[in-house]
């Protein structure tokens, strides 16, 4: 580390941003050495964490939705009242090359440049267990720095969008409304796990349609989620652009965290931690998997008896775990 856990710990807790960066990117890495000292940082700051938890928000939405105007004109809003901000963007599409390919900055550059506010592309790390890892340890760092909102976008679909649900307090769905079909390409999934649905874009011609996409919205949630659970999800429109009902969707967000009440957020943090237990257990698995030689001494060729056919794959993978086994001296 280029300074002293103390020299970082004095920096976040001043919510300086030079230290906020470089705390994030050590407890983004991989590196066995960084873990360690992430580790220690965590530690400390656990110690001292803030009474009041911040509000952390996963946001997602269909593609085109704007969720990055959205954000800025949120963000906007919130450091306008007083708040300071903290935008992380879960990016799954970079699981090639390890790195954040989002240009939010750019698409951001108002709230960017809003002292109040931060904003990081949060790499994947080339796993789901990566993104619950970086991300979940961002938000502890953002939240010692004195953001008392974390907006959590995610920008893939499917599996990312759970991950991130499960890491939040409130998941907002955005959506758009679209001639006859608004509901398509929305999957059942998402409107199971979604708190709060906001219909986007509704300005001008386009109000009254927005409007009639989130009475079918609502009809559907009411068909997916059945009348016996205790939050009905609000479905809501907005427009970014105009920032027109934005802080109504704000507001709606508010509504679920005091319906979760105290006791039940901390329940739900703590099983987000559980979660996210294992996530790093699988995580630090897969990456000992990976650097044992007794695995790489095996690859090639359990890879050349799949590719003629001579293995299937549940005896390959016998094969890789006889030998991680064999390296730790596993009993039969």
């Amino acid at each position: 580390m280029a300074q002293s856990l103390d020299q970082l710990l004095e920096g976040i807790r001043a919510g300086r941003r030079a230290q906020v960066s470089q705390a994030i990117t050590l407890v983004e890495s991989t590196s066995v050495r960084h873990r360690e000292g992430a580790r220690d940082l965590l530690g400390a700051l656990a110690e001292d964490a803030p009474a009041t938890p911040a509000v952390r928000v996963g946001i997602s939405g269909v593609p085109g939705v704007g969720k990055s105007t959205f954000i800025e004109a949120l963000g906007s809003q919130l450091t306008e009242a007083g708040h300071r901000v903290g935008v992380l963007a879960v990016d799954p599409s970079s699981v090639r090359t390890g790195g954040s390919v989002l240009g939010d900055k750019t698409r951001m550059s108002q709230l960017a440049a809003n002292p109040d506010a931060f904003i990081r592309p949060s790499p994947s790390a080339g796993t789901l267990g990566g993104v619950a890892r970086a991300t979940v340890q961002a938000m502890t760092v953002l939240e010692a720095a004195g953001y008392d909102a974390v907006l959590v976008e995610t920008v893939g679909v499917g599996q990312s969008e759970v991950t991130v649900a499960k890491m939040v307090d409130t998941f907002l769905f955005l959506t758009l409304a679209r001639t006859g079909d608004q509901l398509q390409g929305i999957k059942k999934g998402i409107l199971e796990i979604a708190d709060v649905i906001a219909v986007n874009k509704a300005d001008g011609d386009r109000e009254r349609e927005a409007r009639g996409a989130a009475r079918e919205l609502a009809g559907a949630l009411r068909l997916v989620r059945g009348q016996a659970e205790d939050w009905a999800p609000p479905v809501v429109t907005c427009s970014s652009l105009h920032r027109t009902g934005v802080d109504d969707v704000w507001q709606r967000v508010l509504a679920h965290r005091e319906h979760l009440g105290a006791d039940g957020l901390a329940a739900k943090r703590a099983d987000q931690q559980n979660d996210f237990t294992w996530a790093l257990v699988r995580d630090e698995l897969d990456q000992r998997l990976r650097e044992s030689a007794a695995v790489r001494a095996v690859r090639e060729e359990v890879r050349a008896a799949l590719l003629s056919g001579e293995l299937t794959a549940p005896l390959a993978a016998d094969r890789i775990l006889a030998a991680w086994d064999g390296e730790h001296g596993a009993a039969d």
